[in-house]
């Protein structure tokens, strides 16, 4: 006989087979001594049905949705990866790939495990790209591993929105495991580990130790470096434009001139001022102040919307209009597809999916759309036949939807109110373009009049009105740039017609310079990443993450600048590894892994065309590169004192010059470079002006007063003493009052840094750079504000840092324990008698707080006390809690 027991749940489900009811297990045991058998394990899943997800988020929202006969478990994204080590990928083996379990999703892995076992169903709801059906992948073979698919049935299922029509709809319509689409994710990542394990020791090598070289991240640096590059080479052109200001009874405007001695004025025709002024003086001469209208035309022409979002256009809209970064564009958007609260409603995911390149609109959304344009803007902005875009993507799913609203009719007012401020900024964003992709073109009118200034001049004015705003009633494209179009539009001329004579008020020359391209901000190269096929969509915001994570690039006013690290990686792998930063070589790489997908190639036969050149190229690279020739050095000239050569390169630590080389006699002298200078620029000149550190300032206290620049920036040194040098002081220009002012500021800091001690106790109560707080060489605590740090007892000091303390970073703990060994012999006698008061009183403490057990108690105390008396002093800098 067996008993099914269906509803024996815990309070607190995270908490195990411990948080069930003793009664609970009473029962039983008691059901068990009289022939009964509990169908499943106690503590287990009581569902059939358990379903997979991503998130937990997606998880507790799609709960909602399935009811009870369904468990929903999160694996946290990736649950597994490539073994960190050479060798995870085995090209002698057809690839073979070994991973391991990511450490910190092992718990949520075994809870699916666990889950499993008392489930009949498994369903795998991962994401719906090529990462997601990976994980999915990944998770049935944990599984397989582990025997618990023997009986059950596994199926995948996919939805592009979290909805409870999607996803019942869904599961309605399971599927296998698409093996293309793993395929071509597990050769990405392979490619990556390939590249990342055999180029980046080679950059160690020849430029700087702990560089890192990526498949895809580097023509992306490439682009960049190049920019900069461009931008450096630039020489700026003079030329000059010359408008009338017109001065007509209704309204006055600007035009300008586009005939000159009857000849067109291109933008280089006039190229000083000499020549523009003479040009001015003539046109004014035979003008004799009056303008004569010589042609009138008006064209209307019609301006269709954009089509909704990719994940690429969302991502550069979102730069541009909300000033997003990709990575804070697709974490907003991932709220959003996996739900928030609204109201009534509970948690309802917003929008569908947010990584695809796909531009289509399922028939449900379009004819929503449709009624809510008809709703809030009259049926006169309804199109007869939905609008329908094209993909540039060749491998996009048309499957798949564009980023859109899950439901239209869930205005950006109506849920304004439920969305934290980014959230509900982009759902406005994604939600106006898909609405305004469905909307009539906007009609425009462009009215153009050309204005005679005598016979060989004439002038042009233009100007662009809306005649019917059409989808621009709702949403308009951001744009980089401004561009003449934008100039002209919105500005209304007066009425003019053919043979009208306008005064005119004056003729004025302006000099320009062209300019440099600038350089890419994320939207702008977001787009060029696209253009060339650098990359997928999905991927750009882990590109950009990583070359600014590995100091490579900066953000300066929003634009991405190389830093010298970077110019010298992407100047090293343009050199010597051509093929692999080619943007059409990526871009190719990218089709092929492309064409695996479709289950149009097998991933093996790529992996060994790609991987038999570039093992052969990287090998030979190793040996037969000279590190001056690694694209991290630049000989600037000699220096005048010593005849010995001066260079700019990458040093251990950064950036410098240097005088001398290894091979020399006489030690090579190092300086490092000032903000803002690249060794890539400098001048032998400016080079040479850094040897003057460290200067000499004088005398202070008997000792000397220097200023230099270190590894952690510009210092004032007296003694012992270091003094960071604040953002207005100039190393090169301080004075010695200013220095000796800062050095003794660092000195007060020092003597008041410690308010309260006990005598042979490691643990005090210091000040630090944000407060008071409590630390004994090795765990740094916190003290409640409301607390007067002076007044603390030890015992209370003991029990903050036994609730609040938490590990000193170690280059804090090395230099804490460096100090503390040095009179670590002097207090032992102190130290000893004081730790046996303080044991005893603890121990006191303790017993008095226990009933029963008081000889165990004692040992307890004892160990504990003993264990915080033997940790470390510090007398370092703050650690951050």
């Amino acid at each position: 006989m067996t008993l099914d027991i269906v509803h024996a749940t815990p309070a607190d489900p995270s908490a195990g087979v411990a948080a069930f009811p003793r009664p609970f297990f009473t029962l039983a045991r008691t059901l068990r001594a009289t022939g009964f058998r509990a169908t499943r394990p106690f503590g287990a899943p009581m569902a059939k049905n358990l379903l997979i997800v991503e998130s937990p988020a997606k998880a507790k929202t799609i709960n909602k949705y399935l009811g009870k006969d369904f468990t929903v478990l999160a694996s946290y994204g990736h649950v597994r990866d490539l073994v960190p080590k050479e060798g995870a990928v085995d090209p002698e083996r057809g690839f073979a790939m070994r991973y391991e379990l990511i450490d910190k999703n092992e718990k949520h892995v075994d809870a699916i495990a666990k889950a499993a076992k008392g489930a009949e169903h498994l369903y795998l709801a991962t994401d719906p790209d090529r990462e997601g059906e990976a994980i999915s992948w990944h998770i049935a073979e944990i599984l397989k591993e582990r025997g618990l698919l023997k009986d059950r049935s596994l199926e995948r299922v996919v939805f592009t929105e979290i909805t409870p029509r999607a996803i019942k709809e869904a599961m309605t319509r399971p599927r296998a495991i698409a093996e293309p689409l793993v395929d071509a994710q597990q050769a990405r990542r392979a490619l990556d580990y390939l590249v990342g394990f055999n180029l980046s020791p080679v950059l160690w090598r020849k430029v700087q130790r702990g560089l890192s070289a990526g498949r895809v991240q580097s023509p992306a640096l490439r682009m960049i470096v190049e920019r900069e590059e461009e931008i450096e080479a630039f020489v700026a052109r003079e030329y000059w434009t010359i408008e009338g200001e017109v001065a007509h009874p209704s309204q006055q405007f600007n035009a300008k001139l586009t005939k000159l001695d009857g000849k067109k004025v291109e933008q280089f025709t006039l190229t000083n001022e000499t020549d523009a002024h003479a040009a001015r003086d003539r046109i004014v001469r035979d003008a004799a102040g009056m303008l004569q209208v010589t042609d009138v035309t008006s064209k209307e022409r019609k301006r269709r919307p954009s089509p909704p979002f990719i994940t690429s256009t969302l991502q550069q809209e979102a730069a541009r209009k909300l000033g997003f970064t990709t990575r804070r564009t697709m974490q907003v958007a991932q709220k959003l597809y996996e739900g928030l609260p609204i109201g009534a409603e509970g948690t309802v995911g917003l929008i569908t999916y947010m990584r695809t390149d796909s531009v289509n609109l399922s028939q449900d959304a379009i004819v929503e759309i449709r009624d809510v344009i008809a709703r809030d803007f009259g049926t006169r902005a309804v199109p007869d036949k939905p609008n329908t875009y094209t993909t540039k993507s060749k491998n996009a799913q048309e499957a798949h939807e564009a980023i859109r609203p899950s439901s239209a009719l869930r205005t950006p007012a109506s849920v304004a109110k439920y969305l934290p401020d980014d959230e509900r900024r982009l759902y406005e964003l994604i939600w106006k373009r898909a609405v305004a992709s469905q909307m009539v073109p906007a009609t425009m009118n462009t009215v153009s009049v050309d204005l005679a200034a005598g016979s060989e001049h004439s002038f042009r004015v233009s100007g662009t009105t809306i005649v019917d705003p059409g989808f621009l009633a709702v949403y308009e494209e951001g744009k980089d740039t401004k561009s003449a179009e934008d100039d002209e539009e919105g500005r209304k001329l007066p009425a003019m017609k053919t043979g009208d004579r306008l005064p005119l008020n004056r003729v004025v020359a302006d000099q320009h310079f062209t300019e440099p391209p600038p350089r890419f901000s994320e939207a702008s190269l977001v787009k060029a990443l696209e253009e060339y096929g650098i990359g997928r969509p999905s991927t750009y915001a882990s590109i950009i993450g990583t070359l600014q994570a590995r100091k490579y690039v900066e953000l300066e006013n929003r634009r991405f600048r190389p830093t010298d690290v970077g110019r010298a990686v992407s100047k090293f792998l343009s050199a010597h590894f051509t093929q692999y930063v080619d943007y059409d070589f990526t871009a190719k790489l990218e089709d092929e892994l492309d064409a695996v997908s479709r289950g149009e190639e097998d991933w093996v036969p790529l992996m060994e065309r790609f991987w038999k050149s570039f093992k052969t190229l990287v090998d030979d690279k190793k040996d037969n590169i000279d590190r001056t020739d690694a694209g991290s050095v630049r000989v600037l000239g000699d220096d005048p004192k010593s005849g010995r050569p001066v260079s700019a390169r990458i040093g251990k630590f950064g950036p410098l010059v240097q005088i001398g080389t290894s091979e020399d006699e006489e030690k090579p002298q190092f300086a490092s470079l000032r903000p803002g200078q690249s060794i890539y620029s400098i001048s032998l000149e400016d080079a040479l002006e850094l040897f003057k550190l460290p200067r000499d300032l004088g005398e202070s206290n008997g000792e000397k007063v220097t200023v230099g620049i270190g590894r952690f920036g510009a210092f004032a040194k007296r003694g012992s003493t270091y003094a960071s040098l604040a953002k207005e002081d100039d190393p090169y220009a301080i004075g010695f009052e200013r220095a000796v002012e800062l050095i003794e500021q660092k000195e007060e800091i020092a003597r008041n840094r410690i308010i309260k001690q006990w005598d042979g106790i490691d643990l005090q109560v210091l000040n630090g750079r944000f407060g008071p707080y409590l630390s004994d060489g090795r765990m740094n605590g916190r003290i409640p504000k409301d607390r007067d740090p002076a007044s603390l007892t030890l015992e209370e000091a003991q029990a903050m840092m036994e609730a609040t303390g938490k590990p000193m970073r170690a280059k804090f703990m090395k230099k804490a324990a460096k100090k503390v060994a040095a009179k670590k012999t002097a207090d032992k006698p102190a130290k000893k008698a004081a730790t046996k008061k303080v044991a005893k009183k603890a121990v006191k403490k303790a017993a008095k707080k226990v009933t029963g057990k008081k000889a165990a108690s004692k040992t307890v105390a004892k160990k504990a006390v003993a264990k915080k008396a033997s940790t470390r002093a510090v007398e370092a800098d703050d650690a951050p809690f």
